[in-house]
């Protein structure tokens, strides 16, 4: 099951007794109706024909229960730019890193603060295995390890 804005918005309320979901600095502009924007941690040049890593404004922390998708924001992908690796584990705590690939025909800058791309949040039923990779706790673009 997708989560809708109101029971995102439930979620992120500290008092919610079935895992509380916490994105830092939450941003209602950024609430859509079956997921969040997430913006930019830095401003960055893409340039045409890379990868390059964007760290989110955003800290992440997702419970059990929930899982995330990331995906490219249209307008970013009418541009050429690609998301790489976008699923996000229960229990993931963090700034999310963003591989951001420029298939366009121009280089683009990213200012600090655009919202770059969705996150769609899924319901996890039974779930009890919480992630604990070597991306926890995350703080910037994080390089692979």
């Amino acid at each position: 099951m997708i989560l809708s804005a109101p029971e995102i918005i439930r979620r992120l309320d500290k008092d919610c007794t079935d895992g509380h979901l916490v994105i830092t600095p939450y941003n209602s502009d950024c609430q859509q109706p079956a997921s969040y924007d997430l913006r930019a941690a830095v401003d960055i040049l893409l340039p045409q024909g890379t990868c390059t890593l964007v760290p989110t404004l955003e800290w992440v922390e997702l419970p059990m229960d929930t899982a995330g998708t990331l995906r490219c924001r249209s307008s970013f992908g009418r541009r050429g730019i690609l998301l790489g690796a976008g699923f996000v584990d229960p229990g993931f705590r963090g700034q999310l890193t963003l591989c951001l690939s420029n298939l366009g025909s121009n280089d683009l800058f990213i200012r600090k603060n655009d919202r770059v791309v969705q996150m769609i949040l899924h319901e996890v039923r039974e779930g009890n295995q919480s992630y604990s990779g070597r991306y926890q706790d995350s703080r910037g673009a994080v390089e692979a390890k």
